[in-house]
Parts: structure tokens; C-alpha cells; sequence
């Protein structure tokens, strides 16, 4: 496909998905909230249980809301693990896990105020994109947990890009909080959009791969840097406009 095709139709893609055709997708939990801290909050754990069928994370996702409720913000300030019953697990995350996320976020807020401001700690501006950053927000949570081990499933909700990891949901929860449009939130204002790396999940990689959008076969940090890369090449300063159209293609196997 030629370049100026291939740019009209991510144009087109985007355009004709940004409107109201969000289900089946995390992001309609958050959209839910109304006040930034609840959004935050949402946005984060619903990005955390973003793997996996669809229909698996929104039935997880609506179990886990269903105990945050209405006020999540209001929610983790008064947490008290011992008096919550969690009683549903997730793929790799047991109900300590589960338990011990919101223990995280109870933590963050405390003691940050907000996941913005723990991770603008080691934001770093001149760099091209979020990956030092990332690893820095994933090492800096996993140290709030106290007291006991980290399990395989705590280690795996907070991947770091340095290791190799796609980092797929934390750059999914990124895209959120620091795009605006009629479907990502633009809360974290102070990062630019050009420093977003794509969330590549099978979906993305094998359509990516299909628009020669990168030559790799196995999904890595390497990969969501190549194709970024590539789609820089049609919005330099917002390429992961088209994440969402380019993933919900692969979603309903529509295509492309």
C-alpha cells in the first residue's frame, strides 16, 4: 500500500471510529466517572486488566467496579484490605494481588496525591518517547508494596520497558490520560503526545505487520517503538491518534 493511501485510510479509520463506536473496550469504565482523581483511578485499574478476551476483562473489570463504586477517589482514600472480600481472580492475578493493587493506589494517593504527579517524578521531556519514564512509574509501584513477596502476578501488572516488555496496558493507560479526543481523557497535560508509544497487542502487531508498519515477529518494546516510529511518519506529533480504530479492526475483523 502506497504511503499516501495508507494515510488516508488511518485518517479515515480514525475519524469514522472516534464517535461512538467505543464498546467492546476498557475505556468505557472510566467513561463512567465525571471528577479527574475518579477517572484516574479507573482508567488506571481498567488499563491493568486489559489482557486477555474482551470478554474476559469486562467481566473482571464490572466485578472490580462493582467494589470501587460510584467514588473510586473516595474509595481507595478509606481502603482497608482487611475488610474488603475480593472473591474473583484474573488470568495471572490472584485475589491477594487484586487486593494488593488497590493497596498500591491507596499508597500513591496518599502519599503523591495523584498517579500524575508520581509519575511526572521521572518524566523526562527531551527524551523521544516515555520508556525511561515507564520503567521508573513501574519500579516506584512495585516498591510500595510492603511486607510480603511480590508474586508473578503483582511483577507482571507492572512491566517494565528496560527488560523488553511491550508495555502494552501501561502505554494503553498513557494513551488515555494524556491524548483528547471523543475517546481518550487529555488529563496529564504537561506530556506531549509525540512521546506516546502504541500499545501493541496481537491485534495491532498483526495488522501492523500486515501494513509493513514493522518487520518484527515477536511482540517487544522494540516492535511498539517501530511501528510508533512508522506512524510518526502520518502525525508526527500524535501517532497513537490510531491505536484505537487500528486495534477495534482486528477486535471485529473488519477490514482495514
Amino acid at each position: 500500500m502506497q504511503r499516501v493511501q495508507l494515510k488516508r485510510k488511518l485518517e479515515y479509520h480514525y475519524r469514522a471510529f472516534n464517535k461512538n463506536k467505543i464498546s467492546p473496550d476498557p475505556v468505557e469504565f472510566p467513561k463512567k466517572y465525571g471528577s479527574y482523581h475518579d477517572i484516574e483511578i479507573s482508567a488506571f485499574l481498567s488499563s491493568v486488566f486489559a489482557y486477555g478476551s474482551i470478554r474476559q476483562i469486562k467481566s473482571s473489570l464490572e466485578k472490580l467496579h462493582n467494589i470501587i463504586g460510584e467514588n473510586p477517589y473516595e474509595f481507595i482514600l478509606n481502603y482497608n484490605n482487611q475488610n474488603i472480600d475480593i472473591n474473583f481472580v484474573h488470568r495471572f492475578y490472584t485475589s491477594s494481588d487484586i487486593k494488593t493493587l488497590l493497596d498500591i493506589l491507596k499508597r500513591v494517593y496518599e502519599n503523591y496525591g495523584s498517579l500524575k504527579y508520581l509519575f511526572l517524578l521521572y518524566y523526562f521531556p527531551e527524551e523521544k518517547n516515555l520508556k525511561n519514564s515507564i520503567s521508573f512509574f513501574s519500579n516506584n509501584l512495585l516498591a510500595l508494596v510492603k511486607d510480603k513477596p511480590l508474586s508473578n502476578g503483582l511483577k507482571f501488572m507492572f512491566p517494565d520497558p528496560l527488560k523488553g516488555s511491550a508495555c502494552k496496558r501501561m502505554n494503553l493507560f498513557l494513551r488515555w490520560m494524556v491524548r483528547k479526543d471523543e475517546i481518550d481523557f487529555g488529563l496529564w497535560t504537561e506530556i506531549s503526545t509525540s512521546q506516546l508509544v502504541i500499545p501493541v497487542d496481537t491485534h495491532i502487531a498483526k495488522i501492523s505487520r500486515r501494513l509493513k508498519l514493522t518487520g518484527k515477529k515477536t511482540v517487544s518494546w522494540s516492535m511498539a517503538e517501530e511501528i510508533t516510529g512508522n506512524l510518526k511518519k502520518y502525525d508526527a506529533a500524535d501517532p497513537c491518534k490510531y491505536d484505537f480504530s487500528l486495534c477495534h479492526i482486528g477486535i471485529r475483523k473488519l477490514k482495514f
